[in-house]
């Protein structure tokens, strides 16, 4: 755990990063909603983000809204501690976990105090790599099986508060690495490490593969996609009873479409 605890401390001193932060040095703690927007604007024009994070590449949407409504439903939620090892799941492919992951990620980097690392856990198809246009690298896997330092593997982002852990090189072991007491370890440091350092981690579908579960043990809260009329939902409750309903920090419904029939134009105000 030691030289755990030297990498991050090494990861939050280095100067030399692989992307440039463009956030100014000081923000006002009331920033201008126009200030977020210019700033935001600035960082897609430097990365080739995918249109998916549509809290950088949207952010006076209808969507990117509703990631900020779920940072603040779980960083001040008034019936439970603030978790700060978060992990987002689903119960099957393409029901957008790792979007979700994502975009809360950013959202809540983007806001006043709190730092974030997004960690893909999906040893076996990672994408968040490709969601920040970078090229697929030495990451998590890589850790774990003691091939490289953690200080060598953290991405900085343009998100002035937001660093990445790739997935790394898909391995021939993922549910035994995620077992592992190395994964343990390396959770249990990097969320006493930080007061202000919240982890999400991106995991694969519980029901198609045994990752997710492993890692339920390991984590303060899940947040749990589903994809609206897409999941059966008998195979959301044996999903949600396999991971732990007390562990469940709430439910995304992702692709649900309504138009804003309840406010009308006058929602549409706010919306775009």
């Amino acid at each position: 755990m030691g030289k755990i605890s030297d990498a991050l401390d090494r990861h939050k001193k280095e100067r030399e990063i692989k992307t440039e932060t463009i956030f100014p040095k000081k923000i006002s703690e009331f920033p201008v909603k126009e200030s977020i927007l210019q700033i935001h604007k600035e960082i897609i024009s430097k990365n080739n983000y995918d249109p998916k994070l549509v809290v950088l590449t949207a952010p006076d949407s209808y969507e990117s809204e509703n990631f900020k409504l779920l940072r603040a439903q779980i960083m001040f939620a008034k019936d439970r501690k603030r978790p700060k090892t978060i992990m987002v799941t689903s119960a099957m492919p393409g029901d957008g976990k790792t979007f979700v992951a994502a975009n809360l990620a950013v959202s809540i980097a983007s806001g006043i105090d709190e730092h974030v690392l997004l960690v893909d856990c999906d040893l076996r198809r990672p994408d968040i790599h490709k969601l920040f246009g970078l090229s697929s690298s030495d990451g998590l896997h890589e850790h774990l099986s003691g091939k490289k330092q953690l200080a060598d593997l953290l991405i900085k982002t343009n998100i002035n508060k937001l660093s990445i852990l790739p997935a790394g090189h898909p391995p021939n072991n993922p549910s035994e690495l995620l077992a592992s007491g190395a994964m343990k370890g390396f959770l249990e440091e990097i969320r006493d490490r930080y007061d202000d350092r919240i982890i999400i981690l991106d995991t694969a579908p519980s029901q198609v593969l045994a990752e997710a579960n492993v890692l339920s043990n390991f984590v303060d809260g899940i947040i749990f996609v589903i994809r609206s009329e897409k999941t059966p939902r008998e195979l959301i409750r044996k999903a949600i009873d396999g991971l732990g309903r007390d562990k469940i920090l709430g439910i995304v419904f992702n692709g649900y479409s309504q138009e804003q029939k309840t406010y009308g134009k006058y929602y549409h105000k706010y919306y775009k």
